[in-house]
């Protein structure tokens, strides 16, 4: 099956290219304002938690609000920008963000900034997928589609990391509500910027509909999938609640794939996720999702609890991994994927990242940062910016123009689906460690405390290298070899065929 290519586009104008660029440093402001807003408010919860008065207990609704609403509704936010248009569902999505952020940071009880997290996960939901789909439709020349996924790749890798430095910097200079506050200066250059240099393509074929039944079945199994996960991290295995969720996630999702194959207008045509390639790259990015969600948590953990490492200093000692993943990220899109394809980058990725997560375990409480904590953090670093280019840029390569913005939030449900997973997991397999650790060395004294922290977080890391080992596995089993291509559908009829080459578009969220 042959791809068409808009050959055309390569002798545009300087001044359309110069437009293009602006284009992607909108997309990447409001990109880095959904994916850093995951781990920017964890570093102000202390603060916030000291002065609205809210329980621990209480404590993780601040988190699990944003990721229950940004989760359950990504597959209806994509659809939305394939519906109303990218350029309009990106300016709401940025609005939306900022005002939510805005009452989040003025919150004077622990309801209303709970309410107001939920709502930045909402808006996000629509924010996220657009940003890509954007991109679909804006960058169609090879060398400079392949420069903007190398930037976009760099901010869905290291975003997390930023949101670490700069909620340690807001909230000890500042105070925890500019942790909120910090997204409607952002959100407003963006809303700039997309008002003078986002355009709206012309739209091709019928109008298409909104699949009502599978958008209710779609958004209930991803609610209950992330709320089960979310729940036994906090309430554990055995809890009613944890299994009684996860069991209606898998319910909900056997009727949505049933509803698929029958529904006239489908949310998300089966034929997007069964292609191979795209199948093995959304299972690469929820594998690097888990993955990273456990590095920054417990390194986290360890340079705080047990180095006494402040908020500036903690994020300050992730800039290393943020530089090597921009670099790996910028080499991997712009040479090594184009030769050696996703067979080759992804696996390798996956076992640089295993080998950063098999060196974490050697860490103990006499540890240095240079000789100790630099090096694996620069090889993960290494390793998360050659699996993600690579994985974004086959995700959503081939799908039909009309389909983009649902594609491309498969992604990002990809990646909050392997988020949740693996904190549920790892923190769970990190506190049964810890308790074990404990009975096993009593009496407990401050220094078998402290050594059961390291033990847990070793755990922790183990698991980690687990995820990352058997992504490289699988990655190299399911990528075609280079050369094979991607196939190419139109699954909803409505577009012509020729729209199935609309180029690979990344997405990403938390």
């Amino acid at each position: 099956m042959t791809q068409t290519s808009p050959a055309s586009t390569d002798a545009a104008p300087t001044g359309a290219s110069s437009r293009r660029w602006w284009t992607l440093t909108t997309v990447a402001l409001a990109q880095l304002m959904v994916v850093l807003d995951a781990t920017v408010v964890n570093i102000a919860l202390p603060a916030a938690q000291a002065d609205l008065g809210f329980s621990d207990g209480d404590r993780q609704w601040i988190i699990t609000a944003y990721s229950l609403a940004f989760g359950s509704l990504l597959l209806l936010g994509g659809r939305l920008s394939d519906l109303i248009g990218r350029k309009r569902a990106f300016i709401i999505g940025l609005v939306g963000f900022a005002v939510a952020s805005a009452l989040g940071g003025a919150a004077d009880s622990f309801g209303t900034l709970v309410a107001a997290r939920a709502l930045q996960g909402a808006f996000g939901a629509l924010l996220a997928p657009t940003a890509l789909a954007v991109l679909t439709t804006t960058f169609t020349v090879p060398k400079e589609r392949a420069r903007a996924f190398g930037v976009f790749g760099a901010i869905a890798g290291a975003g997390g990391a930023v949101g670490l430095l700069l909620g340690g910097f807001l909230t000890e200079d500042l105070n925890w509500r500019w942790n909120l506050y910090i997204n409607v200066f952002i959100a407003v250059i963006a809303i700039i910027g997309a008002v003078v240099f986002v355009t709206t393509p012309k739209r091709v074929g019928p109008r298409p509909k909104l699949d009502v039944p599978g958008t209710l079945l779609v958004s209930g199994a991803l609610f209950s999938l992330v709320y089960g996960f979310s729940n036994a991290e906090t309430d554990g295995w055995g809890s009613p609640l944890t299994w009684g969720f996860l069991t209606a996630a898998g319910v909900l999702l056997v009727a949505f794939v049933l509803w698929q194959r029958r529904a006239a207008h489908p949310l998300l045509p089966l034929s997007i996720v069964l292609d191979r390639n795209r199948g093995a790259a959304y299972s690469s990015v929820l594998i690097a999702g888990a993955g990273m969600f456990g590095i920054f948590l417990f390194v986290t953990y360890y340079l705080q609890a047990s180095l006494h490492y402040s908020p500036i200093q903690t994020g300050l000692s992730f800039l290393p991994m943020i530089g090597m993943l921009v670099l790996a990220a910028q080499l991997s899109t712009n040479i090594f994927a184009p030769r050696f394809g996703p067979k080759i980058m992804v696996p390798f990725g996956m076992l640089l990242a295993m080998s950063g997560m098999i060196y974490l375990t050697h860490l103990n409480i006499d540890s240095s940062y240079a000789a100790d904590i630099l090096p694996p953090l620069m090889i993960l670093g290494f390793g998360m910016g050659s699996i993600m280019p690579a994985s974004m840029q086959t995700a959503t390569l081939g799908v039909d123009r009309q389909f983009a913005g649902v594609a491309s939030a498969m992604v990002n449900t990809s990646q909050q689906v392997g988020g949740s997973i693996g904190t549920a997991l790892l923190n769970t397999l990190a506190a049964t460690a810890l308790t074990d650790f404990v009975a096993s060395n009593q009496p407990t004294t401050p220094q078998v405390l402290s050594d059961a922290a390291i033990h847990s977080y070793s755990t922790a890391y183990w698991w980690g290298a687990a995820f990352f080992a058997f992504g490289a596995v699988m990655s190299a089993l399911l990528f075609r070899r280079r050369g094979q291509g991607v196939s190419l559908h139109n699954p909803g009829g409505d577009a012509p065929a020729n729209a199935a080459a609309t180029p690979a578009e990344p997405v990403i969220a938390h």
